[in-house]
C-alpha cells in the first residue's frame, strides 16, 4: 500500500506533467524472455479509463482498489479497496469494463459486497487492510496487510461470494509483526499480492522485505520480498522464495521528499512463470510502474530460512525479466496496485490494470487495458 502525502505544490507539480500517450495499438513484444521463447508474452495497448476520487456508488465512496478479477461467470471484475472501515465497512466492488479489440471506454461500478470477520460482523475499524482478490474453485481468495504498528498479523482468507467468512490459511512463522520490529512484516509493506499457478497452488507477495530480511529498497540498492507458496486445499504453507524488488528508479527533486519502491501485485501465467508489478514512487514526479516476468523455476525454497540477511545458505532467488515499463510508454502511471487477465465481450483476450487512489482528490482511481495477443498457459 503506497499513501504518499503530497503538498499542493508537489501535487500540482506531479500531474501538471506533459504527457504524450501511447497511441491505441502500440505494442509490447517480449519473444523470449529469460531467453526461453516459450515464455513470449505480447500485448497492444487498449487504452485507459478514469474514476475521479469522490466518485460513490450507493452511498459509499469507491476508491482504494488494491486488487482486480475477472469473474468469467458473469463477464464482469471484483475489485477489493484497501479502505481499513473507514470510510465504510471493509468491502469488494463488482465493475463492468467495457472494453474490446476497439479500445476501453468505460468502467461501470454496479454495486459492492461487505467482507465479514470471523463473526459474520463487518470488520470494525483498522482491523483489516485489504489487498489483493482472486477467485478459485471454492470461494473469493483475499488478503490483509494487517498493521504492524498495531501488532496485527496480516492473513489470507477465503470468502463466499456474500462477503462471509469461510475459512484462513496458516501463517508461517516468521510474518507475524513484533513490537522490537526484530522480526515479520514493517507496517504497510506486507501482503500485497495473490496469484494462482496452474496446478492449484496459491502465491502470497509480500511487498517488501521482512525486519530479518534485510533493508527495504532505496536509491542505491533492492531488497528481498518473500513468496510464500500454498497448498490451497490444506491451507498450509508448501515452499518460500525471494523475489528480488529493484532499487528505486528515481529520486525526488528535493532532499527531504519522500520515494519508495515495492512488490504492489502478481498474477499467474502458468505453473512456474508469473507477473508482477514493480511500482516505484518519488515525490515531486509521480509513480514509475514496471511489470515483470518472473520464473520460479529453480529458486530456492526459503521457507527453512528464518533470516534472509544473516544466512550463509547460498539462495537463488526467483529469475525477472522487464516486460514493459508504463511511463516508458508515454503513459502517466498513477498507483498501479491491480492486475487481471479477463475477456472483452467481443471474445477479446485482454489484461486490466487498476489504480489505488488512496482517496486522495490529488488521485485518481485510474484503469488501462491490454489486448493479450500471446501469453505463457
Amino acid at each position: 500500500m503506497l499513501k504518499p502525502i503530497l503538498s499542493a505544490l508537489a501535487a500540482a507539480f506531479l500531474f501538471g506533467l506533459p504527457v504524450h500517450a501511447a497511441d491505441i495499438g502500440t505494442t509490447i513484444d517480449v519473444p523470449c524472455p529469460f531467453g526461453d521463447c516459450n515464455a513470449g508474452i505480447s500485448l497492444s495497448y487498449l487504452g485507459s479509463y478514469d474514476i475521479p476520487t469522490g466518485f460513490t456508488e450507493n452511498g459509499v465512496e469507491v476508491g482504494g482498489l488494491s486488487g482486480i478479477e475477472f469473474d468469467p461467470a458473469t463477464g464482469r471484475y471484483i475489485s477489493i479497496s484497501d479502505d481499513r472501515s473507514e470510510k465504510a465497512p471493509a468491502r469488494f466492488y463488482h465493475l463492468d469494463i467495457d472494453v474490446s479489440a476497439d479500445g476501453l471506454k468505460g468502467v461501470a461500478v454496479l454495486d459492492h459486497v461487505t467482507l465479514q470477520d470471523k463473526d459474520g460482523q463487518p470488520f470494525a475499524v483498522k482491523k483489516v487492510d485489504a489487498e489483493s482478490i482472486r477467485l478459485g474453485r471454492d470461494g473469493i481468495y483475499w488478503s490483509s496487510e494487517g498493521d504492524g504498528k498495531a501488532l496485527l498479523p496480516p492473513f489470507v482468507r477465503i470468502a463466499n461470494r456474500d462477503g462471509s467468512f469461510m475459512r484462513e490459511f496458516s501463517l508461517p512463522d516468521g510474518f507475524a509483526p513484533t513490537a522490537d520490529k526484530s522480526t515479520g512484516i514493517r507496517d504497510n509493506l506486507a501482503f500485497e499480492g495473490l496469484a494462482f499457478l496452474s496446478s492449484g497452488d496459491l502465491i502470497v507477495g509480500t511487498e517488501s522485505a521482512l525486519y530479518q530480511d534485510g533493508q527495504i529498497a532505496t536509491l542505491t540498492g533492492g531488497a528481498l520480498a518473500r513468496l510464500i507458496r500454498y497448498d490451497v486445499a490444506a491451507g498450509e504453507q508448501k515452499a518460500q522464495y525471494v523475489y528480488p524488488i529493484s532499487p528505486i528508479p528515481q529520486a525526488p527533486p528535493t532532499a527531504s521528499g519522500w520515494n519508495d519502491s515495492g512488490l504492489s501485485e502478481i498474477i499467474g501465467l502458468d505453473d512456474r512463470h508469473l507477473l508482477a508489478i514493480e511500482r516505484g514512487y518519488a515525490q515531486g514526479i509521480g509513480n514509475t510502474i514496471v511489470i515483470n516476468m518472473f520464473d520460479l523455476d529453480g529458486a530456492t525454497d526459503v521457507s527453512n530460512i528464518s533470516s534472509l540477511a544473516k544466512t550463509d545458505q547460498r539462495i537463488v532467488p526467483v529469475r525477472k525479466a522487464q516486460i514493459m515499463d508504463l511511463r516508458a510508454l508515454g503513459l502517466a502511471p498513477d498507483n498501479i496496485e491491480g492486475i487481471a487477465f479477463g475477456k472483452a465481450k467481443d471474445g477479446t483476450d485482454v489484461l486490466i490494470l487498476v489504480a489505488d487512489n488512496n482517496f486522495n482528490p490529488m488521485q485518481k482511481t485510474q484503469f488501462f487495458a491490454f489486448k493479450v495477443i500471446r501469453r505463457p498457459s
